[in-house]
């Protein structure tokens, strides 16, 4: 890891930018869940995780308060980061099937996962200022993976919270509906945009996104790149 990804990360995890979000995430930390309260949590912001040389980059929402923000890594230790994690070894973009803990020895392959929110937002709903406020870090990130050739954002906030820092950068976005599926070509040299539900519990266990659906959005990321 370079110096300016070392400095990025220092960045990220002492972050106080949000105090409803600081509250909140440290509450989580203190009032743990009965199944893990033997667990240390992370309990602070979180940067990015995988392929400095990434050509996919996975956007989701922000961490989940006793996944992520638990564990201390994207999409680890919750429903989220298990369904995730399993497209992406079926894929051979991850090399193991499941997404725990830190140490459990998960590498993915061509693949960069961060979020639009770095801390986790009560009932998942983080306001357009806690949103705008975690933007910079998403840009820098996407400043340092060169190799990015598409973006998948994983359900409707992180889809919107990606097309407002692109506003922020001058590109001239219109609105996209959001459609599980989409593709969106974005004026060159921008990656190509793709569209998917998130893999949480509640739309995985209704049936709203099932993992041949996600396994397909996986193929289309890697058509576009072939």
């Amino acid at each position: 890891m370079t110096s300016d990804w070392t400095a990025l990360h220092h960045e990220i995890i002492h972050c106080r930018a949000c105090p409803r979000l600081a509250a909140y995430r440290e509450e989580v930390t203190r009032v743990r869940k009965r199944a893990y309260r033997d667990w240390e949590y992370w309990g602070r912001p979180l940067p990015g995780f995988g392929d400095p040389q990434a050509w996919l980059l996975i956007i989701g929402l922000a961490p989940a308060a006793h996944g992520a923000n638990r564990t201390g890594r994207m999409f680890t230790g919750d429903g989220s980061g298990a369904t995730l994690t399993a497209a992406l070894h079926r894929a051979g973009l991850a090399n193991r099937p499941t997404s725990e803990h830190r140490a459990d020895g998960l590498e993915l392959r061509g693949v960069f996962e961060t979020a639009v929110v770095r801390c986790a937002p009560p009932q998942n709903r983080p306001s357009r200022q806690e949103i705008e406020n975690c933007l910079p870090f998403l840009a820098r990130e996407i400043a340092l993976l060169p190799s990015v050739r598409v973006v998948l954002a994983l359900g409707q906030i992180a889809l919107e919270g990606y097309r407002m820092l692109l506003r922020r950068q001058g590109v001239d976005v219109p609105p996209i509906p959001f459609r599980h599926g989409a593709v969106v070509p974005l004026p060159p040299p921008l990656p190509t945009l793709l569209v998917s539900y998130h893999p949480s519990r509640q739309n995985t266990q209704t049936g709203r996104l099932t993992p041949q659906m996600l396994d397909e959005i996986i193929r289309k990321a890697m058509e576009v790149v072939r």
